[in-house]
Parts: C-alpha cells; sequence; structure tokens
C-alpha cells in the first residue's frame, strides 16, 4: 500500500509555523508498514490544492491530508476533496450535535459558520473529534481513500492514535509490529555504518534510522499473518542492534525519552542532582524538569552566566578564569565540584561555552563546550565543538549533557556494583 501526505495552510507554506503533522503522520506510516514517497504544502487556495491532490490521487492508494477544515472561507480542504472525488457534501448532525456542545460547554457564542465544519461527503466515514469541532474524514471512490484531519496536533494525534491508524491496519490485511531502538553517544552516520549489513540485507523486517539532536533512533518494522508473528520476526533484529550498541541504547520504548531515562537511572538508585548552566542558560534543567517526578531527584538549578556568578555561587577560582577562561577545562570542571559541593547533591552537571554568532576566536571558535559531571565525588569534563545557529548550539549541548550524565552514572554504578562483589 501506498499513501501521500498534503499538508494545507499558508502559514506553514510562508514558514509561519513548523509542519509537525507531517512528521507524525510520516512516522505513523512507517510503524504501519505503509510507503510514502512523496509529501507536500500547499497554500489554502483551490485551484492549486486540487490539483496537488489530483496528482496524489493518481499515485496513491491512500492520501491524508492536514488542516483546512476549519470554519472560515479560506478552510477549503473538505470542499476542493469532495469537488475532486464527485462527492456531495451533507450535514451530519452528530458532528454538529458535538460542535453545539462544545460551543455551550465554553460558554461561547455560535457563529453562522461554525456549522460549516459538520458537513461531510456523503456515504464518508466520519472521525469524530473529542478535542476539537472539525471532525476528521475518510472519504473513499474507486480511486483512492482519502483522509482528512484537523490541522491542530492537539487534535490531529490522538485522532490518528485512535481512528486512523487502527483503520489502516485493518486495510492491509497483514498484522505489523514495530520496535523502537533509541541510540544516544552515537551520530547518525555512525549508527548507519554499523547497520549497514542490516539494512542492505533488509527485506522483513525493515530497518530504518532517524537522526534527532544528540540522538538516533532505529525503527525495526515487521509484516507477518498475526502480529505475534510479526514480533517474532523484529525480536533477533532488536537483540542484535543491542549486541552492537550496548549501553548506548537508552529505551526500546518509543515513549520514552532521552530525560526520562536519565531521570530513571537517578531515581532508581536514590540519586539527587544539582545543575550549574552558562551556556544552555537553563534549557537543560528544563529537560529534566519535563518529566514527572523531577521534584524528588533535582534538588538545585543554576544559570552562572557571568564570571562574577560562577566564582560567587559555585566557588570558581578568579585564577582559573584569569588563566584558563571561562570556556575551559578547568572552569567546567570547578563548576561541576562547586555545584556538588554547595548543594550536597550526588550528582552535579556544569555546561560552559560559546554559543555565538559573536565571541569566538581562532583557539576557541564558537560552538567550543565543556561539559563537566560529578557523579559521588568523581569527575570527568567533556570537549565538544557543535556546529550550527546559537539555538542549534545551545540545544546540541543540553542533549550532549544528557548522555555524559548517562554515561558516568553508568560507569559509577558499575564500579559499586563491582566494589560490593
Amino acid at each position: 500500500m501506498k499513501a501521500e501526505i498534503i499538508c494545507v495552510g499558508t502559514e506553514i507554506l510562508m514558514g509561519n509555523i513548523v509542519n509537525t503533522n507531517a512528521a507524525y503522520i510520516a512516522e505513523g506510516l512507517a510503524g504501519l508498514g505503509i510507503s510514502c514517497f512523496y509529501q507536500s504544502v500547499v497554500g489554502d487556495n483551490d485551484s492549486r490544492l486540487g490539483e496537488v491532490f489530483k496528482e496524489a490521487a493518481g499515485r496513491a492508494d491512500v492520501v491524508i491530508l492536514s488542516g483546512g477544515l476549519g470554519p472560515t472561507e479560506d478552510d477549503l480542504t473538505k470542499e476542493t476533496v469532495a469537488k475532486a472525488m464527485g462527492q456531495e457534501l451533507v450535514l451530519d448532525d452528530k458532528a454538529w450535535k458535538q460542535i453545539q456542545k462544545f460551543f455551550e460547554k465554553r460558554n461561547l457564542k455560535l457563529t453562522d459558520n461554525n456549522k460549516k465544519q459538520a458537513y461531510v461527503p456523503r456515504g464518508a466515514k466520519v472521525l469524530y473529534n473529542k478535542n476539537g469541532t472539525a471532525p476528521g474524514i475518510i472519504a473513499i471512490n474507486d480511486n483512492v481513500t482519502a483522509i482528512l484531519l484537523p490541522g491542530p496536533p492537539g487534535e490531529l494525534i490522538p485522532m490518528w492514535d485512535d481512528q486512523v491508524a487502527p483503520y489502516l491496519r485493518s486495510l492491509s490485511g497483514e498484522s505489523f509490529y514495530s520496535e523502537m531502538v533509541k541510540i544516544c553517544g552515537s551520530g547518525e552516520s555512525f549508527v548507519e555504518t554499523d547497520l549497514k549489513d542490516l539494512i542492505d540485507a533488509q527485506d522483513n523486517p525493515t530497518i530504518a534510522t532517524y537522526a534527532k539532536t544528540g540522538e538516533v533512533h532505529v525503527r525495526v518494522t515487521a509484516r507477518g499473518a498475526s502480529e505475534k508473528e510479526a514480533h517474532k520476526l523484529v525480536k533477533p533484529v532488536v537483540k542484535e542492534i543491542k549486541k552492537r550498541f550496548g549501553s548506548k541504547i537508552f529505551t526500546t520504548d518509543e515513549n520514552v525519552t532521552l530525560e526520562a531515562s536519565v531521570m530513571q537511572l537517578l531515581n532508581e538508585n536514590k540519586l539527587t542532582l544539582a545543575t550549574a548552566e552558562s551556556l544552555t542558560g537553563g534549557m537543560f534543567t528544563s529537560r529534566l524538569i519535563s518529566v514527572p517526578g523531577a521534584s524528588e531527584v533535582i534538588k538545585f538549578g543554576f544559570i552562572t552566566y557571568s564570571n562574577k556568578s560562577k566564582r560567587k555561587y559555585l566557588g570558581v577560582k578568579r585564577s582559573t578564569i584569569d588563566k584558563y577562561g571561562a570556556v575551559s577545562e578547568q572552569c567546567a570542571k570547578e563548576m561541576a565540584k562547586g555545584c556538588a559541593a554547595v548543594t550536597k547533591a550526588d550528582a552535579a552537571v556544569a555546561l560552559t561555552g560559546i554559543a555565538g554568532p559573536d565571541g569566538g576566536t581562532d583557539e576557541k571558535p564558537v560552538g567550543l563546550t565543556y561539559i563537566g559531571v560529578s557523579v559521588l565525588g568523581k569527575i570527568k569534563v567533556k570537549k565538544y565543538l557543535f556546529s550550527g545557529e546559537r539555538e542549534k548550539i545551545r540545544e546540541s549541548a543540553a542533549a550532549a549533557a544528557l548522555t555524559l550524565l548517562r554515561q558516568c552514572l553508568l560507569e559509577s554504578l558499575t564500579e559499586r556494583t563491582f566494589s560490593v562483589k
């Protein structure tokens, strides 16, 4: 089965918002074993959308569209697709009642154009929206199946998970099982090289790599007569990947993030953490705090952006900064050591670097970063040279700090295990 994605909205086309819907749908299709060879973005224009839809319908079995289901005149997706498929729009009573209830519950006034959202192609399967007003639609004719989804991710994602994915799974006649292996501490090119023999030989299961900031995700997907059979095919491949990457694999649970895996390590071993950030200005700590239960682990967080604050709160020596500079291995080490000492935390992480765009030199270029980690008194400092714009450098540093903290925690736990033995 082949699918194609069309995201509708002038705001996407103009770059005013990031098109996260296409990424989510594409990843969902991959997990279902459905091929997707084309993606398009088109503005709120009837003729251009009609052309793009007809082209997609000529190439794919399923065309998935997101956006353009709102109540205003420039929300044209449903009308354009219905016209292209030769289908009449009719009022869906259940959808209209849900829209009325949505407004009543929030004490909002209905306008005449809100009823527009309750019209659907005759005979279509309606995907009722629990999180908004626009219902989704599955419209079918002899040539193609069109799946229309609302644009807001908070509406699209649950509708995809609860209704669209099960529907697409039922079409294939086969069962699919997918598992995600998440790796930190190795770049995508290294991961792909190490898996090249498996990727070259792939048929069923298939292996796909996805690069994230500071991480690589490897999805293994198999098809079979049953989910159990597909699972059996995935299992040995995942086992081989685990063998090759060992402790660099932080989870095989698609819903677990790198920061969640680090917090779990700290929590399970009853270790507390403090942070000292210069370069990242709280970005690293923010990732950790996004994990539920972070208050049980994180004791304190410093943002020591100035040299004075590094000396005052972390005990970094003036002579260290004068001799080596604030962006140096020596400063990162003293930041981590001081952070652990002043907070009495079991572990501490310190980041210092040059985010740019200014401030770099030949000796210390933009992107130069030092990360120090202290775990139970043992300190490790690592040097990095990140590339990209200011925000990208900061994001890369926060991801690298998570990876280094995890590595130091694992090393400490291993040492303690051996010492007990």
